[in-house]
C-alpha cells in the first residue's frame, strides 16, 4: 500500500510485491525517497524489503535511516498493550 508522501506499509502481501513498489517509486516516479514502514510481526519483513530493493535492484544508490519506535493501545479485549514500529528511510544518494 503506499501513499501520497511515498510511505509503504508493509504487511501481509507477498514479499516481492513490497520490493516492487519501492522500486517504482524511485525509478517511474523519480521520488527522492521512500519510506518503508511496518508494526509488530512485519518489522524484519521490512527490513528485508529495504535490503532487498537497495541492494539488489537498485544498485546501491539509496542510503537508509531507521526509526525506531512503540506505540501502546487497547486491543478487542480491552487490555493496553505495546507494539513496536520502524520507519526506514531510503533515500537517494546526494
Amino acid at each position: 500500500m503506499t501513499t501520497a508522501d511515498n510511505s509503504i506499509f508493509v504487511g501481509n502481501k507477498p514479499f516481492m510485491n513490497y520490493v516492487t513498489a519501492v522500486v517504482m517509486q524511485f525509478t517511474t516516479k523519480n521520488a527522492e525517497s521512500v519510506i518503508v514502514k511496518a508494526r509488530g510481526k512485519f518489522i524484519s519483513k521490512a527490513v528485508d524489503v529495504a535490503e532487498v530493493a537497495s541492494k539488489r535492484f537498485l544498485d546501491n544508490i539509496v542510503e537508509s535511516d531507521v526509526k525506531i519506535d512503540s506505540e501502546e493501545f487497547k486491543n478487542e479485549e480491552g487490555k493496553e498493550i505495546r507494539v513496536s514500529s520502524i520507519e526506514i528511510t531510503l533515500s537517494k544518494k546526494k
